[in-house]
């Protein structure tokens, strides 16, 4: 550890600059990161004075290819992207974790208590203590700290801000108390275990697992226990291509439901094969057998399996096409993905409110202007919230435009695929 004030000079005298371009790559958003840091150094200084500090840092991530597919443990392409949460960290001797940020105010945590409290299910301090006690009862070291967080992943916008802040989480205790010897996998798998069954949303592990681990990977989910990550070495600017996500601005309240609503229609569809998961039914049985299995679960249902087998495989065309350097082939696989989703999943908008379609509009918009030569679909969870574009660099900025000026001036965010995920900055 150093002192709050030493790193915060030289972050301002440029000392930590080719790490911030090795992180965030792109030189665009230097002077922004460098100034970020130093606020939230200046930050931590006021609300806790004086310290020796480290500095962590989590990413949020882009679904690429195999939408819903993780819960069923399929496979999914996804990649961590140069927006994230940073925390400016003191260690500590009280066993007490403290975390403020501009947005919440988290009520402080005693280590020797994280056993699961009902009151704070959907609560920030849901998340924390869960994934405190699952790294805990796993035999790592837990212990106090305080924090400053601060985030420029968009919440509620398909991004995973809370699969950033619970792999911030697990990343800290990685580093002040067991030398960053903690797997990214595990902690990813905390943060699941957090979110499942103390924040109490039934989510899959591909948010946390692409936040934690980094870069562009192809996670095949079969044993979740032990899943299998391959990085897919790729850059998009090679192509000629752009990352764009677009926040529609839809808010995601009161849409658990709907999103809940999919495990279980998928499940309900395996349970009739004798499974308890979609990637263990045999897929031609399935197609065979769609009249009988409509009478035992519902339409919706095997439309919902149908996306699932048809995106799972998808992800594997997707992976062969980047790595043979067919990005034509790799664009017509994301819009198929997007029409899957939309036609077979349905998540681009909630059953509940058919009123409200920001992701619907997005995509038309975004169809109209790339005209054939990109490719767009609903990105994360969907309901609402972001679409995701590949979008041809000469045709960026009409694209920007054109979608700012649908859903409001920053909307269109270009984004690059980060390398590193959790991780110690110093």
């Amino acid at each position: 550890m150093q002192s709050a004030e030493l790193i915060r000079e030289e972050i301002s005298n440029g000392k930590y600059d080719d790490k911030l371009l090795d992180i965030y790559a792109d030189k665009s958003v230097l002077e922004y990161q460098r100034y970020r840091y130093v606020s939230a150094i200046e930050k931590f200084e006021s609300l806790y004075g004086a310290a020796d500090i480290e500095i962590y840092s989590a990413p949020g991530r882009s679904e690429v290819g195999g939408n819903h597919t993780d819960h069923q443990r399929g496979q999914v392409l996804a990649a961590s992207v140069n927006l994230d949460v940073i925390a400016v960290v003191e260690k500590t001797d009280n066993g007490i974790v403290k975390i403020l940020s501009d947005s919440f105010d988290i009520a402080p945590i005693s280590v020797n208590d994280l056993s699961k409290k009902s009151k704070e299910e959907g609560t920030s301090e849901g998340l924390v203590r869960g994934v405190l006690n699952k790294l805990q009862e796993a035999g790592y070291t837990v212990s106090g700290f305080n924090a400053y967080m601060t985030s420029d992943v968009l919440v509620g916008a398909g991004l995973s801000s809370s699969a950033a802040f619970e792999v911030a989480i697990g990343t800290i205790i990685s580093g002040l108390y067991n030398n960053m010897e903690i797997s990214p996998v595990f902690i990813a798998q905390a943060s699941q275990y957090a979110e499942n069954k103390y924040f109490g949303k039934p989510c899959g592990l591909m948010d946390q697992m692409a936040s934690s681990v980094g870069s562009l990977v192809n996670i095949d989910f079969e044993d979740p226990e032990n899943p299998i990550v391959n990085k897919v070495d790729v850059d998009f600017d090679k192509f000629g291509h752009s990352l764009c996500i677009v926040d529609t601005k839809g808010s995601h309240a009161n849409l658990t439901p709907e999103y809940a609503a999919i495990p279980p229609e998928m499940k309900a569809v395996a349970k009739y094969f004798g499974k308890e998961y979609l990637r263990e039914v045999d897929e031609k049985e399935f197609f065979a057998n769609i009249a009988d299995v409509r009478k035992k679960v519902g339409d919706r249902p095997i439309i919902r399996a149908m996306h699932f087998f048809n995106d799972h495989n998808r992800v594997t065309e997707e992976v062969n096409a980047l790595n043979n350097g067919d990005f034509e082939e790799f664009k017509k696989q994301v819009n198929l993905s997007g029409n899957s989703s939309f036609k077979y999943l349905q998540n681009v908008y909630p059953a509940s409110d058919i009123t409200n379609q920001a992701v619907s509009i997005g995509l038309a918009v975004s169809e109209q202007v790339l005209n054939g030569k990109g490719a767009s679909r609903v990105h994360g969870g969907g309901f609402a919230g972001t679409i995701q574009a590949f979008v041809p660099n000469e045709m960026v900025p009409e694209y920007k435009k054109t979608l700012d000026s649908v859903f409001g001036d920053g909307a269109c965010h270009v984004l690059k695929v980060r390398k590193y995920g959790g991780m110690k900055f110093c």
